[in-house]
């Protein structure tokens, strides 16, 4: 069968992270035969090129090339391309991974479109990834309709034939941002570039010493030198004009004045801070006109125009007031509605702490001079701020803990101005609400929730909170698609997080008050802090004395509550006994998990009681005790004797 995809993986000294890579690639949904993984070593020096050898004697997938060391990515990139046999081929950096349906997912996508670049969406582990370009699947996406241009990493699928015909390739030799030349390329000479937003494909890693290449301090000079390469090709294939304006404006943001802003400019030494502002105040004069800046957000613009005055000075101090300035995001709510879940909070600009004002009344005028001092320009980018406050949007995404993988949810909201300052100033405050359905969520685990605050200048991030402990909300567990969802704020930090899932004590079962608990015929009622909706399925477990039967109950909705209740069948004709209760949540697993219920039923010729849980005897608790302390000893002793720990 021909192979569908070939995955190129330069490598260099990895270390352990190599072994997420290899896992994730062996993962793979796509028939094995019909994808190949190709190690490029380039010329590693721990024990890497012995690692890899073995891989590929274990694995017919897997392949591996060992070269020279030849200084970057570039070469080993080329040497992959050059063995790849696959209709398609994928990049992926030695210290990252891919999710388990990523080359399947990824490579129909491509096919179905007619796809020359197809790219994943991405979830950052420590490290920033594109935000706004996975708000959404773009079928057909160009520079244009969609900011491709926000991702320049290599992280994507190219189809073979295209790279062959248009004769791509990267830039090599030791140099910087030779992704950005070969993506840029791509793109602009691409029939389609399709973006799959409904799937994380991509596990951007930042290791724990931060020994990634990309997190190394560069050298100003060359790097600037590489950018320009970058700057080269979109004059090779654009037209002077907007669209070219709009790719040089991603250059001068991120690569730019990015970098001269509030805190990552204050954390580096002044020596290199100022070789660095010389080198991007070269670009700015020789390459970028003022139609590029002018469409940049008013505090870009301001360290921009700066900039290009050369004011170093002026640069460093906007920073320092920049530095202050963070968005604070106040819940208000947390309700449950049908299977949904509502979140309600404030969102607004702080500095040092305090709620960010701005001029009461305000109009936009364009930035047609460089501002004479500090003050200036921080009153100017008030007045833009308050001028632009119809364009701020807040957002809501859901950010999973362990893998970083977030979504957008929607999101309703208002522009309120609080006055302030005797009404001269007001506050600019966005109201929101967010709709979260948790059966959307592509899986369980401790979801946080983030607020993304758009307003002027800045576009920011914070988590949901802190919450009061006198004031907030106490939001219950609710159950949705067979599974327990429960909203709870974060020790100490107060924030709003959702574990989806949830078993044990956290779904709050043990919170089920003995005197709402009925037997009334051969039906079992009771109260249940749970929210659901009506009719959900759930399944109830009767144990004692080694016996076990089952029957099947539903949750129905409270009104006006947050609670429901629940309603089962009673075995029939149950024996004589004590017989502990369980409830399932999801009948139709194929591994149901129960959680025990804090009462019991007490079967006898007089009718069933509802009773309290027994207690195990002196003899029972010893044995448990007895049973943990040999665990324990097992666990202790057994490693030692194999001599590995």
């Amino acid at each position: 069968m021909p192979v569908k995809v070939s995955v190129i993986v330069p490598v260099y000294n990895p270390g352990t992270y190599l072994e997420d890579c290899v896992a994730s690639l062996r993962r793979q949904s796509l028939p094995t035969e019909e994808y190949e993984a190709i190690f490029v070593d380039d010329g590693s020096t721990d024990g890497t090129p012995a690692r890899l050898d073995r891989l590929a004697a274990e694995d017919p997938r897997m392949r591996v090339i060992h070269q020279e060391n030849s200084g970057w990515s570039g070469k080993p990139r080329n040497v992959g391309i050059a063995a790849a046999r696959g209709e398609y081929v994928m990049f992926v950096d030695n210290d990252d991974y891919l999710g388990d349906e990523a080359l399947e997912r990824m490579y129909a996508y491509g096919v179905t479109h007619g796809a020359d670049v197809v790219v994943g969406k991405m979830a950052g582990r420590n490290r920033g990834v594109p935000v706004e370009l996975f708000r959404r699947n773009h079928p057909r996406a160009t520079v244009e309709n969609a900011p491709l241009i926000d991702s320049l990493t290599p992280h994507k699928m190219f189809r073979r034939a295209f790279l062959d015909e248009t004769g791509l390739r990267f830039p090599e030799g030791r140099r910087r941002l030779e992704d950005h030349v070969f993506v840029t390329e791509a793109y602009l000479r691409a029939a389609n570039v399709s973006v799959l937003s409904d799937y994380v494909c991509y596990y951007h890693i930042r290791r724990d010493d931060a020994s990634n290449a990309g997190f190394q301090r560069f050298d100003p000079v060359g790097y600037f030198t590489n950018l320009r390469e970058a700057l080269d090709v979109v004059e090779r294939y654009t037209e002077p004009g907007p669209v070219r304006d709009r790719l040089f404006r991603r250059w001068l943001r991120v690569e730019m004045v990015e970098r001269l802003r509030g805190r990552r400019l204050l954390g580096l030494p002044d020596d290199y801070r100022r070789e660095l502002f010389g080198e991007i105040h070269k670009v700015v004069v020789e390459r970028f006109g003022p139609a590029v800046a002018a469409g940049l957000q008013p505090t870009q613009q301001v360290v921009a125009s700066l900039t290009a005055a050369d004011r170093y000075d002026d640069v460093l101090a906007l920073a320092e007031w920049e530095a202050g300035v963070a968005p604070n995001a106040a819940p208000t709510s947390v309700e449950w509605e049908g299977g949904s879940l509502r979140l309600g909070f404030t969102a607004e600009y702080a500095s040092g702490g305090t709620p960010m004002t701005f001029p009461a009344d305000a109009d936009r005028a364009p930035l047609t001079d460089t501002p004479k001092n500090v003050e200036a320009a921080v009153a100017w980018i008030g007045t833009e701020n308050m001028a632009r406050f119809d364009q701020a949007t807040a957002d809501l995404l859901l950010r999973e803990r362990a893998s970083s993988a977030q979504y957008f949810q929607p999101v309703e909201f208002t522009r309120e101005t609080v006055a302030a300052d005797g009404g001269e100033q007001v506050r600019l405050v966005l109201r929101a609400t967010a709709t979260v359905d948790p059966a959307v969520l592509p899986g369980d685990g401790v979801w946080d929730a983030v607020v993304r605050l758009k307003l002027g200048g800045w576009t920011k991030e914070c988590r949901l909170g802190p919450a009061p402990r006198a004031t907030r909300p106490e939001p219950y567990a609710g159950v949705t698609a067979g599974r327990a969802v429960l909203p709870y704020w974060t020790e100490p930090h107060g924030n709003l997080s959702l574990d989806v899932g949830v078993k044990g004590r956290r779904l709050g079962l043990g919170q089920v008050r003995r005197p709402d608990v009925t037997v009334s015929g051969a039906r079992l009622r009771t109260r249940i802090p749970l929210h659901a909706a009506d009719g959900t399925p759930v399944r109830l477990r009767f144990t004692s004395a080694g016996r076990t039967l089952y029957t099947p109950g539903a949750l129905t909705a409270e009104p006006e509550r947050p609670e429901s209740r629940l309603e089962g069948a009673l075995p029939s004709g149950l024996p004589r006994g004590v017989w502990r209760v369980a409830l399932c949540l999801d009948p139709d697993a194929a591994e149901p998990l129960f959680g025990g219920l804090p009462f019991a039923l007490r079967a006898g010729r007089g009718g069933v009681l509802v009773v309290q849980v027994p207690r195990p005897g002196t003899g029972q608790k010893l044995l448990r005790r007895a049973r943990r302390v040999l665990g324990v000893a097992r666990a202790r002793v057994v490693p030692l004797i194999g001599g590995r720990r």
